[in-house]
């Protein structure tokens, strides 16, 4: 086990990059198994998640090579298992994405139950169904799930009862291994869902829609190998916006694609936030927050779920009171106990609901960081606090940011690194 000890209130400024987007780097890893060629991944993130997804295809038989710090060469050619290692999936949430592409190599896959952040209850019902309208049959038993396929006749129409990311990935990776056309409709339309595509087209499928809710694909039949780009995390990205806002110090956040952040925009200009675009960068200068009334998560382009927490704590240090409201998942507030422990003024309505009131000043405290994004929040809370700071299971926060208080220490923070 790992901590950061955070010596907090001290101003933050300078540049920071932002690193690339975890959600779409690992179908995208996912994604080689449907061919035996190279596959170059660049920009690939250097996070925890990746290393679990790298040993998940190592153990199945792929070559996993780094060419350097930021590149991967997967080769599945080696493959031999449709059976991922349950230690490993139980570790890794995005690991259901592997579930299509075995499905397509072998005709047949066993996985175990996804495990990843204790967030809420997350079913894989959607994706069995998608999987199923495309020939796929699935036995369960001992949370383990063994898909096998079917032949099925003529083009196929899939209407996902939720607008689920990774369900979305799934159905098209599997449809773009088979020889017809395949439409998704109600799909998720994320910016990883539009890098994904973007893999699969170069790997010889036909998509079309990829970014809106109705997805058409004719697949290849056989794939081949493909370099892609794996695009910038427009969550990290809130991230560092919000926790430049709370600091109020001038920070510069580089490698920013803009329409990737509208609604962020949206509750950043309601809340007084100071900032200016540039080149594929904003600048955030200091601010007198203001609270709004509502921020409320939703399907994309809505406000992402993965910046509920850290707009909690923006919340915080603005005059008034917000209401977050988070539909999606039930666990997503209980971190915050952590913050009023800190000094924060939050009242949890449900599960779903905190109001918080501001703005308060935070004290450091021992905290222990319950998820990836929970993680982070009260990374940011500590690092506008007063007094120190230490949070424990900094693990989780590895998953999804590449070492982050390096990066936070380039813009005068004081945060050590414990192991």
């Amino acid at each position: 086990m790992s901590r950061f000890v955070i010596d907090g209130g001290r101003p933050l400024n300078g540049e920071i990059e932002v690193e690339a987007n975890k959600n779409a780097v690992l179908p995208m890893m996912a994604a080689t198994l449907l061919t035996d060629d190279d596959c170059v991944l660049n920009n690939v993130p250097r996070i925890a998640d990746v290393a679990t997804m790298s040993a998940i295809l190592d153990e199945l038989g792929a070559h996993v090579e780094k060419l350097d710090q930021h590149t991967l060469l997967i080769n599945c050619a080696g493959v031999t298992s449709f059976h991922p290692p349950a230690a490993l999936v139980e570790k890794l949430r995005a690991s259901i994405v592997l579930m299509g592409p075995l499905l397509s190599r072998f005709g047949r896959a066993n996985m175990h139950h996804p495990g990843g952040d204790a967030i809420g209850t997350r079913s894989i019902g959607t994706h069995l169904h998608a999987l199923e309208r495309l020939g796929a049959t699935f036995t369960t038993g001992d949370n383990l799930y063994h898909g096998h396929m079917q032949q099925v006749a003529g083009d196929r129409n899939i209407f996902l009862d939720e607008a689920s990311v990774t369900a979305t990935e799934n159905a098209m990776m599997l449809a773009a291994s088979q020889p017809r056309c395949t439409t998704i409709r109600n799909a998720a339309c994320e910016p990883h869902i539009v890098n994904l595509a973007a893999m699969l087209r170069g790997m010889g499928a036909e998509i079309d829609g990829a970014g809106s809710n109705v997805i058409h694909i004719r697949g290849a039949g056989q794939l081949r190998g493909v370099t892609e780009q794996v695009w910038p995390d427009h969550i990290e990205a809130g991230t560092f916006v919000a926790l430049a806002a709370a600091a109020r110090g001038t920070v510069t956040i580089c490698n920013v694609i803009p329409e990737h952040l509208e609604m962020v925009f949206v509750i950043l200009d309601r809340m007084g936030v100071d900032y200016t675009l540039g080149d594929r960068s904003m600048t955030v200068r200091p601010s007198e927050l203001k609270a709004v009334s509502k921020i409320q998560t939703g399907i994309w382009p809505g406000f992402p779920t993965d910046l509920a927490s850290i707009f909690i704590v923006l919340a915080t240090q603005a005059t008034g009171m917000t209401l977050v409201h988070d539909w999606m998942y039930e666990g997503r507030m209980f971190f915050v106990d952590r913050l009023t422990q800190m000094g924060a003024s939050i009242v949890l309505a449900d599960p779903h609901r905190a109001v918080i009131s501001g703005p308060t000043r935070l004290r450091g405290r021992e905290i222990v960081g319950p998820d990836i994004r929970a993680g982070i929040a009260l990374v940011m809370a500590a690092l506008i606090a007063e007094g120190r700071s230490e949070i424990e299971h900094i693990e989780l926060i590895d998953r999804g940011y590449e070492r982050i208080d390096q990066r936070l220490t380039q813009l005068g923070a004081s945060i050590e690194r414990i192991r």
